[in-house]
């Protein structure tokens, strides 16, 4: 059997993977396993920050390779301590817990907004706003706080606690907390499995400003938007506010399995010993991997990242089977005239690696990618759009 024979037979078919069988890469290129080369467009779903196999991310890891892989989170290590300090003060968070996927650092926020909530208020005010057309993961819980119907359907019971508010409807946010006993809010700035929307800045500080009057949390979903990915470190900081919680993974570590919440000043005792724990977060390697792409997140990178999708947008502005196009930084979803799967599919075919959105295609090259394959996979790109 070939790869993609034995994946169908062993692998859990919980993916409707591309026909592809990719075999090695080298920043955004990527191959197949007939030696088929590809611009990555996707970079893993925005987590290969600086592409694959990024030779300082690369030597970073392997250092820590040889020094210690894992201890679990009964010790100190310096890797832990180090990334920690880089994203609080970066952030101007106070704490972070360490976790492995999003979804780990969604469900963080959520417990120590609710432990948060209950060292204040006691029992009963545990209600988190979340907006329509979200998505904070896949487990059971996150699963309840993505405010997406679809997504709530056969594998009940699931969480209570999640109450859901259209987005830019202040009205809708409002009237739920009325309803509801609720101790925050969360939201991600720019929704991206939602369809690539970002939200405005106008309801954005409504929400931020109702929440602090009525003694409710702001929990920033990071995930996807965060470490570079829409031209600033944090998406937050291109709203110009301090959230309570924020959650990040993806990019973090640059291909390596890890997850952060990070909690600021109102809540950086929510979570004390024993309310808590992953026994593989905070480990080693991954934040070994995680310090060198923090590093090169700087004021240069950022400003290449906001050159970039100026370009991508002069391209798409306007472009023959472009209806519009969403985003921020390069987090980008296009609106097509052509069913979404035929563009993907065509692009694949003349050596192109772009995603969906619902039903839109959708951008996540990695930060670094060089302007001469950028322009050479938005060639591609505008073509099978204009079909």
């Amino acid at each position: 059997m070939n790869i993609r024979e034995i994946d169908n037979k062993y692998v859990a078919n919980t993916y409707a993977r591309f026909p592809v069988t990719l075999v090695k890469g080298s920043g955004s290129l990527v191959y197949d396993e007939s030696g088929k080369e590809y611009i990555d467009m996707g970079s893993g779903i925005a987590v290969s920050s600086f592409g694959i196999s990024d030779p300082v991310w690369k030597a970073a890891v392997e250092a820590q390779l040889d020094e210690l892989t894992h201890t679990s989170n009964l010790y100190y290590t310096q890797p832990c301590a180090l990334l920690a300090q880089m994203l609080c003060e970066r952030t101007g968070m106070k704490k972070v817990f360490f976790g492995n996927s999003g979804a780990e650092a969604n469900e963080c926020a959520i417990k120590a907004a609710r432990r948060w909530s209950y060292l204040k208020n006691g029992d009963g005010r545990s209600t988190i706003i979340t907006l329509k057309n979200s998505f904070h993961g896949r487990t059971v819980t996150t699963l309840a706080a993505t405010g997406q119907d679809s997504f709530h359907t056969e594998f009940g019971p699931f969480t209570e606690g999640f109450v859901y508010a259209e987005a830019e409807n202040m009205e809708s946010v409002k009237k739920l907390a009325q309803e509801n006993s609720c101790c925050a809010i969360m939201m991600e700035l720019v929704q991206g499995e939602g369809g690539v929307h970002a939200l405005s800045k106008e309801f954005v500080n409504a929400v931020v400003e109702f929440a602090h009057a009525n003694d409710m949390l702001v929990i920033v979903d990071e995930v996807q938007t965060g470490n570079g990915r829409t031209g600033s470190l944090y998406a937050f900081m291109e709203y110009g506010f301090m959230p309570d919680i924020v959650s990040t993974a993806k990019g973090l570590a640059g291909g390596l399995p890890l997850g952060a919440c990070m909690l600021g000043e109102k809540t950086e005792n929510a979570l004390t010993a024993g309310t808590h724990g992953s026994t593989f977060g905070g480990n080693p390697v991954c934040c070994a991997g995680a310090i060198s792409v923090l590093e090169r997140i700087d004021d240069e990178l950022l400003s290449q990242v906001k050159m970039k999708s100026k370009y991508i947008l002069s391209r798409l502005e306007g472009a023959k089977g472009v209806k519009s196009v969403s985003g921020m930084g390069l987090m980008l979803g296009i609106e097509c005239e052509r069913a979404k799967a035929e563009v993907i599919g065509e692009c694949m075919e003349n050596g192109v690696l772009v995603l969906g959105a619902k039903e839109k295609v959708r951008l996540l090259p990695a930060l670094n990618i060089p302007m001469p394959l950028l322009e050479k996979a938005m060639d591609v790109l505008v073509e099978a759009l204009a079909k």
